[in-house]
């Protein structure tokens, strides 16, 4: 195990995982009038169950492999003529819900990053 996993445990993974996932959620909103889009997203918990379960010495590449197997296809509740998979309510929806626990476990990871620095001060 690796002195990140023994500071942050699963947060520090999760976060990194989060981020990707809001960069995905933006380019579906981005290409919501794009014909023939196909909307994408991550399965979060599938992904950090992979990203956890690698060796400690895992790299970025091995995160990407992570979100790479968890990535799919999204199906649309109402398919638009021209081929685009995005459902602007759907997407603005799950990247507020994402965005939110980013945030949260950001916080998470700054009060422990404090706490840590108070016990090396000695406080």
């Amino acid at each position: 195990m690796s002195v990140e996993d023994n500071l942050f445990g699963i947060h520090g993974k999760a976060l990194a995982l989060r981020s990707q996932r809001l960069s995905l959620l933006a380019s579906n909103i981005a290409n919501a009038s794009t014909p023939g889009y196909k909307a994408r997203d991550i399965d979060f918990e599938a992904a950090l169950k992979e990203a956890t379960a690698q060796s400690s010495g895992a790299t970025s590449t091995d995160m990407g492999k992570a979100v790479e197997d968890a990535m799919g296809y999204r199906v649309p509740l109402q398919p638009s003529l021209d081929g685009n998979t995005v459902e602007l309510s759907t997407e603005q929806t799950l990247f507020a819900e994402n965005a939110v626990k980013y945030r949260t476990t950001l916080s998470f990871l700054e009060g422990r990053i404090n706490t840590i620095n108070r016990a090396l001060k000695g406080e």
